[in-house]
């Protein structure tokens, strides 16, 4: 792919001398926790994007191996901005009266890379939305029984936190959904115990890798089983590829490595080509009967617009022609291994562990304390990565398929540069 960055702009026509910083204004209109934050990264803006890279309103460039599993094609692939702005120029938005060409072109490219069966998509704005819809769609279905897995992320919408195993993001919005069952991640006997009691009113909603808890990946053998159990006590199974999806584990999808096919399957992130959110849930004919049905039982006003779905089709066809998925599997066991490299002086002692697939990669620390360290001094060294959100001991990349050896060298010297003053932090 090449990139062309843009002519630089202003981030608002309302700049000059009198003007609040970006950081006042995130202070009076958005929230001060935000303002806080920001001060603390630096109180940099990010004003425009390229491949790999992210630039800042101070004329800093920053090598971005975070996101949170978006870019997967890095920022800006021309074909999904061209596709866009075409888009743009032709019909955004649709008046959802008349039939909407692009939506159902992006939906059979989707279709064709989901595992077999899985033929209806659901467009949607968000991943939590894309939650919500596999929630009422189980509901629909009779299954009111939530079993989710202890570290899951599947969103903050109400019905997507009550599925999100974390007190922290729960506790102030209960009571959430009634009769919500957690379980542990990669033990099927756990599974298989709420299940007994539950059988066919269940709605089992579970990540092949769990993102957000910490890179937490299941041993050989876990999809199967539980998808032999769903099967087995007639529950619907819901697999979240919101963040695994689309490449990110080297596989399309995460349930792949185990030939595994779901009644529901959650899209998003890495769909949206990193240009505009788009979110989706794909399902077989059974278990969509409800949606297919009574297409008014579930709507929403910008869900599949021709804009989005222009993304997501453009985005689709990207992987395709540039075998992005091969190329996530290839890059990210470079990464693994040099990462692996350079953290090895540090292995028993700071460094826990690493664990990776694909472009999913996790730093696991002996000390909370650690990840913010070493998050800051990858910040000072213009490098961007994620914490995670239900695993605070994990330090989580999620590098785009696109990056190139000169990005590769930047990040192993910038890593190991950062480790070493973490180190003589945490020693202080």
């Amino acid at each position: 792919m090449t990139f062309s960055p843009p002519a630089p702009r202003t981030v608002t026509d309302d700049t000059g001398p009198d003007e609040p910083s970006v950081v006042d204004l995130y202070q009076r209109h958005i929230g001060s926790g935000r303002a806080v934050m920001g001060r603390v990264m630096g109180g940099m803006a990010e004003v425009r994007s390229e491949g790999c890279w992210i630039h800042t309103d101070d004329g800093r460039r920053f090598l971005n191996f975070g996101g949170y599993g978006v870019f997967i094609l890095g920022h800006r692939p021309p074909a999904v901005v061209e596709a866009v702005h075409r888009q743009i120029d032709a019909h955004p938005l649709a008046s959802r009266v008349f039939l909407e060409p692009v939506a159902a072109q992006a939906a059979r490219a989707l279709a064709a890379h989901t595992p077999p069966g899985l033929d209806y998509i659901h467009f949607v704005n968000s991943g939590a939305e894309a939650t919500e819809a596999a929630l009422k769609l189980a509901r629909a279905g009779g299954r009111n029984a939530v079993i989710t897995t202890r570290k899951g992320f599947h969103g903050k919408t109400l019905g997507a936190l009550s599925a999100t195993a974390n007190a922290t993001y729960q506790t102030p919005f209960e009571p959430l959904l009634p009769d919500v069952t957690q379980v542990d991640h990669g033990d099927a006997g756990d599974l298989k115990r709420a299940l007994a009691t539950r059988r066919d009113r269940a709605c089992v909603i579970l990540e092949p890798v769990q993102g957000e808890g910490g890179v937490r990946i299941p041993e050989p053998g876990y999809l199967r089983e539980v998808a032999d159990l769903c099967k087995e006590f007639g529950a619907l199974l819901v697999v979240d590829e919101i963040q695994t999806g689309m490449g990110r584990l080297g596989t399309w999808w995460g349930v792949d490595a185990e030939d595994v096919r779901p009644d529901v399957l959650l899209i998003g992130k890495g769909l949206s080509g990193g240009v505009v959110p788009v979110a989706a849930m794909a399902a077989t004919a059974e278990a969509y009967g409800p949606f297919s049905r009574d297409p008014y039982l579930h709507t929403s006003t910008f869900g599949a617009s021709p804009i989005a779905c222009a993304a997501a089709l453009a985005t689709v066809r990207t992987m395709e022609r540039e075998n992005i998925v091969a190329r996530a599997a290839a890059l990210g066991s470079r990464i693994i291994a040099g990462v692996r490299e350079v953290c090895a002086p540090y292995q028993g002692g700071l460094v826990r562990d690493i664990r990776g697939r694909g472009l999913l990669i996790g730093i696991e620390f002996g000390a909370e304390r650690a990840v913010g360290e070493l998050l800051l001094e990858l910040i000072a060294r213009d490098v961007l990565v994620n914490h995670s959100l239900n695993s605070t001991h994990v330090l989580r990349l999620t590098p785009p398929a696109v990056a190139d050896d000169t990005a590769l060298g930047v990040f192993f010297t910038t890593l190991a540069d950062a480790l070493r003053a973490t180190a003589a932090r945490m020693a202080d």
